[in-house]
């Protein structure tokens, strides 16, 4: 690879983890002349497409994929969860965490991690060598350990996130320059800690790429007004990952690997209105603003990205669907689900899990029952103002995807065939010589 001859320590192998949130493998293999770096580092190793998780949704795909399992161990679900036993939510943050990440298990053999970006991250872990919080965090201050880090990387004008409000705005001139200026001093922060050459693993998250997606993918897939300016950014991010790839000392195998996939958005869907009009859900009030307000009648509410709750006696407050109906009541709506169409006539549900079928673990008692896994186009949304049409469309017009999720390893040894996030953290300790169970992955190494 480039810059350094030698190899440190005692020679173990090491780990670059460079992730790329929300990139869709046919974006890029589509792309080939214009990624020339992804290109090279597919001919050179290995890469293809994988499948994330159930949901499809960052706050539970970024735990998952560092500890290699499902929601149901990890105890996130999504950027909201529910507090057991009541109808309370909260917004996890990395402490609710309940399973190793991958980096813990560095850490635990003696050896070096320094993880930067990582969304779900915060507050930052004091048992490893460095750590930056990504998405969630409140500022850089709080964000950083050591506290030399946080002044480090103030120097290069560093930030957690883009600023998404830009992206509302019609003229998306300044939310692209925005996009840029974030994720060119994450590339130099990134680079100055790979150049330090002290850690075992180095994990670091772009996650602008996500934002560009949600704002920017329409007018890529089909034409529009920002293509170009959406191509010239991902260019940026193709020289990016070639620049940090030729960093790398010579006994650290790279990892480059997306969370979700994406595609174009269409018409949001708004589900409690959906379920408030088809008599599953009703509230106590003509303006409800938060899930305390359902009735006791209630025989359904929904979470986002498309997690549908039974409101059954005894788990919750006010439940109504008694337990020997369970299945009867949830096979229905899972029914119902299957069969809704969108204003233009297409299905709006590609697939209905069932919790038992997603996830398992000391932290399922608050899975959702149901899962929706949209049709392309259909984002699933939630909310609890009964103020919305159950179809409407708004300033985003990208989305995630289960599917064409990117995965890339510098290693030809590596075989990448039927894979998904699960696979990745089995695969990270087996690169570096970690010994561990493989009984405590729900995914499998991929050496």
């Amino acid at each position: 690879m480039g810059l350094f001859d030698r190899l440190r320590g005692d020679g173990s192998p090491r780990v670059a983890f460079i992730g790329v949130d929300g990139v869709p493998y046919s974006l890029l293999t589509d792309n080939e002349e214009r990624f020339p770096n992804f290109a090279a580092l597919a001919d050179d190793g290995t890469a293809n497409e994988i499948s994330s998780i159930v949901p499809p949704e960052s706050s539970a795909c970024w735990p998952s994929l560092t500890t290699g399992m499902n929601p149901g161990e990890t105890g996130v679900y999504g950027f909201q969860d529910r507090e057991v036993g009541t109808y309370d939510t909260y917004v996890p943050m990395g402490n609710e965490v309940q399973a190793d990440r991958v980096w813990d298990r560095v850490h635990e053999e003696g050896r070096n991690a320094t993880v930067m970006n990582v969304p779900v991250t915060f507050p930052p872990q004091r048992n490893v060598q460095r750590m930056v919080s990504g998405f969630l965090s409140p500022g850089l201050d709080k964000a950083a350990y050591p506290d030399d880090v946080r002044d480090t990387l103030e120097d290069f004008e560093y930030r957690i996130d883009v600023n998404p409000k830009l992206g509302h705005q019609e003229d998306k001139a300044e939310f692209i320059e925005d996009a840029h200026a974030t994720v060119d001093a994450r590339f130099e922060s990134f680079k100055h800690y790979i150049e330090q050459d002290d850690w075992d693993l180095f994990f670091g998250v772009f996650m602008t790429t996500d934002r560009v997606n949600h704002f920017l993918f329409k007018d890529y897939e089909r034409d529009g007004e920002f293509r170009e300016e959406f191509l010239e950014f991902y260019e940026k991010i193709d020289d990016y990952i070639g620049k940090l790839r030729e960093a790398l000392p010579e006994d650290v195998t790279m990892i480059v690997a997306s969370d979700h996939g994406f595609t174009s958005l269409d018409h949001e869907v708004h589900f409690n209105e959906w379920l408030r009009e088809n008599d599953w859900l009703s509230f106590r009030t003509d303006e409800p603003e938060e899930l305390g307000d359902i009735t006791d009648d209630t025989k359904a509410y929904s979470f986002i990205p498309g997690r549908f709750y039974i409101n059954l006696e005894g788990r919750e407050p006010r439940g109504s669907v008694p337990e020997e109906e369970y299945d009867e009541v949830r096979d229905e709506l899972k029914a119902e689900l299957e069969a809704l169409e969108g204003p233009d006539g297409r299905k709006v549900v590609d697939r209905v899990v069932e919790k038992e079928a997603a996830f398992r673990g000391d932290h399922d008692e608050i899975a959702p029952d149901l899962v929706a896994i949209p049709s392309n186009g259909f984002d699933l949304k939630s909310g609890f103002k009964a103020d919305s049409d159950v179809f409407t469309t708004g300033p985003r017009n990208g989305m995630h995807s289960f599917d064409d999720t990117s995965l890339y390893v510098d290693d030809p040894n590596v075989t990448i065939d039927d894979a998904d996030l699960y696979d990745i953290a089995p695969t990270i300790l087996d690169l570096m010589e970690i010994e561990y169970s493989r009984g405590e992955f729900d995914g499998a190494s991929l050496v």
